[in-house]
Parts: C-alpha cells; sequence; structure tokens
C-alpha cells in the first residue's frame, strides 16, 4: 500500500480518537450527575433524568453560546484558543456561582400562561421535554457549525411543549410575536452599534496621519467608553443577585468607575505607543488588553444570565418534585447551579473550538480593532435593549456585529475604489508615473486631506471623458465581498427555525414521555 494512504488511514484514525474522547468525557460527566443526584435523592427517577437532560443542555450551550465571548478575540490573533477556551470556562463558572442569581422564573420569558396546567405532573414532563428540545437543537446546531440563541431554544421548547400538554390558548403569542422580531431587531443593533464604532476608530486614529498621536489620545477614551459600558452592565445584570440599583445609579456609578480607568490607562496607552511606527498593526497592538478583558466579562456576563437556560428548568423540576405544587418562582439550589457552570465549562473545552473557529475567522476576517467594536457592540446593545424592555439574543448580537463590521468594510472598500476610478477618470491621458504619484499621496492622506484632494481635482481639471460603463468596469476592481455571504445565509436560516424546530421537538418528546409514564 502507498506510504500516503498509509498517513491517511493514521490521520483518519487520530481523529476518531479525539472524537471518541471527546464523547467520552462528555458521558462521563452525565455519568457523575446520576451518581451525585442519585445518591442526593435516592430513588427520584425524574428528577435524575432532569438533572441529566440539564447537564447535557449545559454542555450544548457551553459547546455553541460560549463561542460568541472568546470567537473575535481568537480570530483576531490576541489570544489562542486553548487560552480563550481556559478563560471562557473560568469566568463563565464564576458568572454562574457567584452572580447566577438564587431564584429563576419556572416559566421563561413568560411564554407560556402556568395557570392553565393544573397537574405538576404535567409541568414535569413539560419541562423535561423543553429542556431535552432545546439541548438537541443546540447539539444539531453545533455540529452544523451554526451559532444559535440557547435562549430562543428553550423558549421555541417550552412554547412547543405548552402547546401540547394543554392547546394553542396557553401560549402568548405576544411574546412569541416579540421574540420574532428579536430575529431582527439584535443582530441590526449590534451590527449598526460594531459599525459606528469602527468607523470612529477609522476617522480618529487610521485614516489620520500620524497614527500613533492619535491614538495615544482616542484608545484611552475608547477604553473608558468600554469600562463604563460593562460596569454598567455588570452593577444591573450580573451583580443584581447582591444587591439592586436602578439605570440611572448604575449609569453614574459606572461613569466614575470608568473615569478613574481612563486616568490610570491613559499614561500606560502613551508608554506603551512609543517607538511604534505609525500603521494600524501598531494601532491593533493597544487593543490587545482591553480586548482580553473585554472577553473575560462578556464570560462572566453570559455565565451569570444564560445558566438558567441550562438550570432554570431543571431548579422547576426540583421545586415541584420537593414542595409537590408548582411556584411562580423556584429556588436554585447550589448542586443545580454547580451542574450548569461545570457542564458549560466542559461543553467548551470539549466541543466549543468549532464554533469559535466560525465566530471568529469563518464569516470575516477580524483583527484586535474590530473586535472590540464587537466586544462594545455586545455590552450596550444588551443594555439599550433592557432598558426599552425588547427581547434581545447575546448571539444575535455578536454574530450581528461581526456582520456590521464586515459589510462597513465592504462600503468602505467600494468607496475608496469609486475614490481611485475618480481619480484616474480626471488624469485620464496623463503620464503613469504621474497617476502612480498623485494616488501613492492619496493613499497616505488623512480622511480630511483626501476629500480636499477630491475636491481640487473636481475644480482645477475639465470634466472625465470616461463613460459611464467604464466607470463601473474600474470600479469592479475594488469591490470585494468581505463577509462570506454563505454563512450570512446559513446563519440567519438557523435563527428563523430555531424555536419553531425546537417547538416541534418539544412537543414530539412531550408526547413520547407522557405515553412512557402514563398507565
Amino acid at each position: 500500500m502507498d506510504l500516503s494512504n498509509f498517513q491517511k488511514i493514521e490521520q483518519a484514525q487520530y481523529v476518531n480518537r479525539r472524537e471518541l474522547v471527546r464523547l467520552g468525557s462528555a458521558a462521563l460527566f452525565l455519568v457523575a450527575i446520576i451518581i451525585y443526584v442519585g445518591t442526593k435523592m435516592p430513588g427520584s427517577f425524574l428528577l435524575i433524568s432532569a438533572a441529566v437532560i440539564g447537564g447535557y443542555m449545559a454542555l450544548n450551550i457551553g459547546a455553541n453560546d460560549v463561542a460568541n465571548n472568546v470567537g473575535p478575540a481568537v480570530g483576531s490573533k490576541t489570544m489562542t484558543l486553548t487560552g480563550a477556551i481556559i478563560i471562557a470556562a473560568v469566568f463563565e463558572s464564576s458568572g454562574a456561582i457567584i452572580a447566577g442569581g438564587d431564584v429563576v422564573g419556572t416559566i421563561r420569558k413568560g411564554i407560556i400562561d402556568p395557570s392553565a396546567i393544573t397537574d405538576p405532573n404535567v409541568f414535569v414532563w413539560l419541562m423535561m421535554a423543553a429542556l431535552l428540545a432545546g439541548a438537541v437543537w443546540l447539539n444539531l446546531a453545533t455540529a452544523l457549525g451554526m451559532p444559535v440563541s440557547t435562549t430562543h431554544s428553550i423558549v421555541g421548547g417550552v412554547l412547543g411543549a405548552g402547546v401540547a400538554a394543554a392547546g394553542w390558548d396557553i401560549a402568548n403569542w405576544t411574546k412569541v410575536g416579540q421574540i420574532a422580531a428579536s430575529w431582527v431587531i439584535s443582530p441590526v443593533l449590534g451590527g449598526v452599534i460594531a459599525a459606528c464604532f469602527l468607523y470612529t476608530i477609522k476617522r480618529t486614529i487610521t485614516y489620520k496621519t500620524d497614527m500613533i498621536e492619535s491614538a495615544k489620545k482616542i484608545v484611552p477614551l475608547l477604553i473608558g467608553a468600554m469600562a463604563w459600558a460593562f460596569t454598567t452592565y455588570l452593577i444591573m445584570k450580573g451583580l443584581k443577585k447582591l444587591f439592586k440599583l436602578d439605570f440611572i445609579t448604575a449609569l453614574g456609578g459606572g461613569f466614575v468607575i470608568a473615569f478613574l480607568i481612563y486616568l490610570i490607562v491613559r499614561p500606560l496607552i502613551a508608554k506603551a505607543a512609543e517607538g511604534l511606527e505609525s500603521n494600524k498593526a501598531s494601532v491593533n497592538k493597544l487593543f490587545v488588553i482591553p480586548l482580553i478583558c473585554s472577553a473575560a466579562l462578556l464570560s462572566f456576563a453570559h455565565g451569570a444570565n444564560d445558566v438558567a437556560n441550562a438550570v432554570g428548568p431543571l431548579a422547576a423540576i426540583y421545586d415541584v418534585i420537593s414542595h409537590g405544587a408548582m411556584a411562580a418562582k423556584a429556588s436554585i439550589p447550589l448542586w443545580v447551579m454547580v451542574i450548569g457552570a461545570l457542564g458549560i465549562s466542559v461543553g467548551l473545552a470539549l466541543f466549543g473550538p468549532k464554533l469559535i473557529r466560525t465566530v471568529g475567522s469563518e464569516i470575516t476576517e477580524l483583527d484586535q480593532a474590530r473586535a472590540f467594536c464587537i466586544a462594545m457592540a455586545a455590552a450596550i446593545t444588551v443594555i439599550i435593549a433592557s432598558q426599552l424592555g425588547l427581547p434581545v439574543s447575546s448571539t444575535h448580537i455578536a454574530i450581528g456585529a461581526i456582520f456590521g463590521i464586515g459589510f462597513l468594510r465592504e462600503a468602505i472598500k467600494s468607496n475608496y475604489g469609486n475614490m481611485v476610478v475618480e481619480i484616474k477618470s480626471h488624469h485620464e491621458g496623463k503620464d503613469e508615473a504621474e497617476v502612480a504619484a498623485f494616488l501613492d499621496k492619496f493613499e497616505t492622506a488623512s480622511f480630511e486631506e483626501k476629500g480636499f484632494m477630491l475636491k481640487d481635482l473636481k475644480k482645477n481639471r475639465e470634466a472625465p471623458t470616461v463613460t459611464k460603463k467604464e466607470r463601473k468596469s474600474l470600479a469592479k476592481e475594488y469591490k470585494k465581498e468581505l463577509v462570506k455571504r454563505s454563512a450570512v445565509l446559513k446563519i440567519v436560516a438557523a435563527w428563523v427555525i430555531t424555536v419553531p424546530l425546537s417547538g416541534l421537538l418539544a412537543a414530539i418528546i412531550y408526547f413520547t414521555i407522557r405515553g412512557m409514564l402514563l398507565p
């Protein structure tokens, strides 16, 4: 047999072994849950089953949803994949356990009317079906490389199982409509905010003649803005278990902390900028530490808020089994929260790299400044949406921000191409060296200087003789697609079908469970 065939066989065996190790490790985690819960509450088959499903859901949240927090940092080569996984695992777990809250609504997002369910057993079956359906859909989406909303997955599961249990009237269709609207609201808000930050960086730093001098002034302000956004967000969301503050107080406290951080980082940035060349690569170096901090903070906030997607239904089931009745709110025992936190971390370590690569590098090319803008968009969009009462998804926001960055780059590239076409048309018939010299000067000019150069051309030159058809032909040379359209279509399609598909799965699973458990 050819040596190359032996190498292919060995490589295939290595890949299969790695996959078996991952699956085996995940299975061991679920077996550990069975042993622990079986010891804690012996004979409770329903609770053991629910705990395993909750652990399975947590694994899939770690595999799919956490990629949004660290993917841009990995894609911009700010962190290695291993380093990102370690940071995310530590801060996700910390956020879940320290600030994850001790009470959760038994019906996620008010998607169904709990008063329509009078039998506690039906409620338990409903929650188990919803949790399992959401986890199965997340598992499938991760395998296909599609970042989807874990919140929408569990909401779709609750909706489908609820309709299966009590009919169509149980659903809060107004809330369902709001969730459907968030498919547009979340990515658009995230994309617009990220694009605005990137355009600000370009106008105030990278379009200046002396980039480093501009960066010394602007980067500390951007870091201060980041500190303001994240501090406000953490006060409102991540630390609400410890104390509750209104929005204005949180905003004011965040501003004070942000101002102090600005005073600290301004001399540090000035020192770090010494000796750097005036180019984009040097500017990007100044965003490395802020970007790592933002990835850690996003992971902490995600763990504090989204762990309920895994343990919320489990806590509700535990509450019903323990007390024999349903409650509007269910307390979350520490062991339930630990299952969620460990599950997210294990799922991230075992299966997260695939989605991290998708988010970080397979949609559009990212550098440190662009990744920083995505992190800013994620924090600010959640703050705005929560104040306006808009149901948004952190996954949709992050992916929308990446889309916004890519489409802005396309627009800028296209606009620059039109400028070059304009220059060439005004230099028609001139020596090539003269045209090249003007273009070199135009390339290195600041944004304002470019505008003056174009105005001067139009004022001092005769009307161009290049036809409209020829201008379009020239412009095509500069038109590039910087966002992969196939990725956009695949991800948007996954978003649209998440709620209905998880709902259908939940209905099927509910009827299956009920058929197995009814006499």
